[in-house]
């Protein structure tokens, strides 16, 4: 599990806008990731719709954000094309950069336990440390305290 301080683990991941995304190519620049469970779901929906809606003032800011899922390149594509999402959506669909940072973990819902995504956030400074992580993560509000921290760090 990645803690702040760290160097963000690199991955490559295809988007829905069809190219290639390799997170070291950002570094220059802070970058906000954030994992989410599942496409069109209730909580995924409202968080990337948060996300995509401040995504003006991360621009002003210079701040890349990344929204990245198990979901197929497909799905993300209907995803984006239904809300009118203005973020990047990143595929991962063997979940080899949910592991790199920790968030695919076992989950229980209704007394069944199963693998998935932990809704967790990190905010990635210009260096490619992990300056700041939200785990377990409460939509609510969470896109605007993302973009309060991003600003500070932007600074």
């Amino acid at each position: 599990m990645v803690q702040e301080g760290d160097k963000a683990p690199d991955f490559e991941l295809a988007t829905a806008g069809g190219e290639k995304l390799k997170l070291s190519k950002l570094k220059g620049k802070p970058v906000v990731l954030y994992f989410y469970p599942k496409d069109d779901t209730e909580g995924c929906t409202k968080e990337a719709k948060d996300f995509s809606g401040l995504v003006p003032d991360f621009r002003k800011a210079g701040i890349e954000v990344v929204g990245v899922s198990p979901d197929s390149v497909e799905s993300h594509q209907k995803f984006s094309k239904k809300y009118g999402l203005d973020i990047r959506l990143a595929a991962d669909p063997d979940k080899a950069a949910a592991l790199a940072y920790g968030v695919w973990v076992e989950k229980s819902m209704y007394g069944r336990k199963f693998m998935g995504v932990e809704r967790s956030t990190f905010l990635i400074d210009k260096t490619g440390r992990i300056a700041k992580s939200w785990r377990k993560v409460r939509v609510a509000g969470h896109a605007e305290a993302v973009l309060a921290a991003a600003r500070d760090l932007a600074k």
